[in-house]
Formats: C-alpha cells, sequence, structure tokens
C-alpha cells in the first residue's frame, strides 16, 4: 500500500509540474536563417495552447510560450518541428519567461 501511495504522489507530482510549466524551450538543430525562424514561429503559433513563440537561429532554441492552463505535449511538439525538417535534441519545461530567455540568449550570443 505504501508503494502505491509513493507512485500516486510521485506521479501527481509530475503532472502538476507539467500543468504549471508557462514555457516549453527546445533544442532545435537545423535553425540556419530567419526563413527557418518564420516557418517555427507560424507551425507553433497554429497550436491553440501557444501564447508566443521566440526562436534563437544562433542558440538553436525554440521557446514556446503557453497559454494559462494550456500544455502541448513533448510528441506533438517533436513531431511539428521534425515534419518542419529540424531535429529536437531537448525537451524542456520551465516557468522561465520568453523575455528571460530572450535576454539569455542575448547573453550568450
Amino acid at each position: 500500500m505504501k508503494l502505491m501511495t509513493t507512485i500516486v504522489f510521485s506521479l501527481l507530482l509530475g503532472f502538476s509540474s507539467l500543468v504549471s510549466a508557462k514555457t516549453i524551450e527546445m533544442d532545435v538543430n537545423g535553425l540556419v536563417c530567419a526563413f527557418c525562424a518564420q516557418g517555427i514561429q507560424k507551425t507553433l503559433k497554429a497550436f491553440s495552447a501557444t501564447e508566443a513563440v521566440y526562436v534563437s537561429l544562433e542558440n538553436r532554441i525554440v521557446a514556446v510560450q503557453l497559454k494559462e492552463g494550456s500544455d502541448i505535449d513533448d510528441a506533438t511538439l517533436r513531431k511539428a518541428i521534425t515534419d518542419s525538417g529540424y531535429t529536437v535534441v531537448a525537451i524542456r519545461r520551465t516557468d522561465t519567461s520568453l523575455d528571460a530567455i530572450r535576454k539569455r540568449a542575448a547573453h550568450h550570443g
């Protein structure tokens, strides 16, 4: 019984962190030009859960700010980006704002 309680509690914690994430940040290979960035932005803005999108060609970062209470699962994001001709290296969910991600990318770039 203890094991079952622990498993359920762990799942709930994991689920709540996914739901509360404001931003999905991805490392994407293959982004080389402004046309690439525009294409990815257009593709990701088409999702109803998307509030805004940021693409840094120099840092190979694509970030999606989610609308309050919304989410896009990793498989859907990976498929959208892969179907557009790019490779998703990593996906991270965070509470970091797009503005903070822009500033960090500018500092690293």
